[in-house]
């Protein structure tokens, strides 16, 4: 069985100390996956290190850079989430800090969702794990 491919992903949030809102991106392929919502992102290509291809995947389909926070840890203290059988994902919380974030590829809508109600978009199956624990962690007290 091949290794799981890796995506990194970002939960843009705007603040990443007292977050209030959360960006998310509606994707338009491919077509199985149209409609559905998701954290930005996408695959880490060879040679390049996860930090560098979340910062490059939020330039190509965002047209932003962004600050990165704390990184969500997956289930069984792993540091990737499992999206389907075939891939992988990490997910660092992140501040946008430089452009106003558009939908340049994959993606038709951005929409900021209160942190209070994620749940109101339709999130691809491998991310509503993803953000149940995203969801807990910002509810959480701080240490």
């Amino acid at each position: 069985m091949a290794a799981p491919i890796l995506v990194v992903a970002a939960a843009l949030v705007d603040d990443l100390t007292h977050p209030t809102r959360l960006l998310a991106a509606r994707r338009t392929l491919p077509a199985a996956l149209a409609g559905r919502w998701e954290f930005p992102g996408g695959k880490v290509d060879d040679g390049e290190t996860p930090v560098a291809a979340l910062h490059r995947e939020l330039r190509e389909e965002l047209g932003v850079t962004a600050e990165l926070g704390r990184e969500l840890p997956g289930p069984d203290d792993e540091s990737s989430w499992p999206l389907t059988d075939r891939y992988r994902m990490r997910l660092w919380l992140a501040r946008i800090t430089a452009g106003t974030p558009a939908p340049l590829e994959d993606h038709d809508e951005l929409r900021w969702l209160p942190v209070t109600d994620l749940h109101s978009v339709p999130w691809l199956d491998g991310d509503v794990p993803i953000v149940r624990a995203l969801e807990a962690a910002l509810h959480a007290p701080a240490r």
